[in-house]
């Protein structure tokens, strides 16, 4: 039986989210420009391990990137600082997507390294927090989600731009049961977030000698909100007329990847939030999957460096955690490494994983004891480095 008090109560909790997100338009209007690293007398990096196998890994990662930037921490240019407290235990104690006192910390960082987080799903023995990830990217307005997979043999040289703050994430805990049998979820695009996604995949590309701009929407299903964001991305890319720019949808995109003929084709590639999330996963697994993959969440002011895989729990239940292999944070470390102005210290970082775990294998993780541990293999890439000309 339809009830008007729950449509009413709907409505209203409709209405909410809509101001919610007008109110995040005009924040968006006011921003300023991006951050220059080289003009800060000292460069703060967090590290952040948040919970599982985080902090195992990240305190692998912060290692090597300790020693590769160690003239600099000596000299007072650069600084690493230690956040705990990113826990599911303390956020679901403080009912938080992010603790405040977390947060504050995070502010005072200007690029921040960060370990998996644990998201409650149902039936799991938490409330129905926010994920941290996401709580993050809008709390620091973390718009671009950027994902490169690269893989020589195979011809393969992707770089994923996927919006961050946006689409079906963008409210995905504030969803409405209308009644015991109607659930209803939101998703949220606007001009202004689609629009500077959209261009920072288009100036990568110009100035990564990049030809090719793909954007992949389900805009023949999802008209309204897919629609606008493939709208915008046909009319920014008339401002790159040296840049071929085409679209695919989702599900198509998702079988040219492994198509041998065409996968070599696409080279930048622009996604909702969404689609962003399900592809980069599926890319990853051409360099060994989301464990070797890294990724970059870049705003104006702050950005955040991750592994793109979840923390395992099961792993520290086990005791395995010390086995859990932490390349994909270190990865994601040489991207930092790189953001901030240290590209011949990324680039060593970058061989030297190439080095350590596709021609070398000196060692191999297995996630238990019949493998190398992680700081094992954090020894491994440093000696490597030393050794590198």
């Amino acid at each position: 039986m339809i009830t008007t008090e729950r449509i009413e109560a709907a409505k209203e909790k409709f209405g909410q989210l809509l101001v919610e997100q007008l109110q995040r338009v005009e924040q968006m209007k006011a921003q300023g420009d991006f951050i220059d690293y080289k003009a800060l007398d000292q460069i703060i990096i967090g590290v952040c391990g948040g919970d599982g196998i985080g902090p195992a890994i990240t305190g692998q990662a912060q290692r090597v990137l300790e020693y590769l930037l160690a003239d600099d921490v000596k000299a007072g240019k650069v600084a690493f600082r230690v956040i705990d407290g990113l826990t599911i235990e303390r956020r679901a104690a403080e009912n938080a997507a992010i603790p405040t006192a977390v947060l504050e910390e995070l502010k005072k960082c200007h690029v921040i390294l960060k370990g998996p987080t644990t998201t409650p799903r149902k039936g799991d023995p938490w409330p129905n927090v926010e994920s941290a990830n996401v709580a993050m990217r809008k709390e620091l307005d973390l718009f671009a989600n950027v994902r490169p997979v690269k893989i020589p043999e195979q011809g393969i040289d992707w770089t994923f731009f996927r919006e961050n703050t946006e689409g079906a994430y963008a409210v995905g805990s504030k969803g409405v049961h209308v009644t015991e049998d109607l659930g209803v979820d939101f998703t949220v695009v606007t001009s202004q977030g689609t629009e500077r996604i959209i261009r920072a995949a288009f100036e990568f590309a110009k100035n990564n000698g990049k030809t090719r701009v793909t954007a992949v929407t389900k805009a023949n299903i999802i008209k309204t909100t897919d629609g606008k964001f493939l709208d915008i991305f046909r009319e920014i890319a008339k401002e790159y007329p040296q840049i071929e720019a085409d679209d695919w949808y989702i599900d198509i995109m998702t079988a040219k990847l492994v198509d041998e003929k065409r996968r070599k084709d696409f080279q930048v590639l622009v996604l909702p939030n969404l689609y962003g999330d399900i592809l980069t996963d599926e890319a990853a697994e051409f360099q060994g999957g989301v464990g070797t993959a890294g990724s970059a969440n870049l705003g104006k002011r702050y950005s955040m460096f991750e592994a793109i895989h979840g923390s395992a729990p099961r792993m520290v239940d086990e005791g395995r955690d010390i086995y859990a292999d932490p390349s994909s944070v270190i990865r994601a470390g040489a991207m930092l490494l790189a953001h901030i102005g240290y590209n011949k210290e990324a680039d060593k970082l970058y061989r030297a994983l190439e080095i350590c775990t596709v021609k070398e294998k000196k060692l191999v993780i297995t996630g238990r004891n019949t493998g190398a541990t992680s700081a094992a293999f954090a020894d491994y890439l440093m000696e490597t480095i030393s050794n590198m000309n």
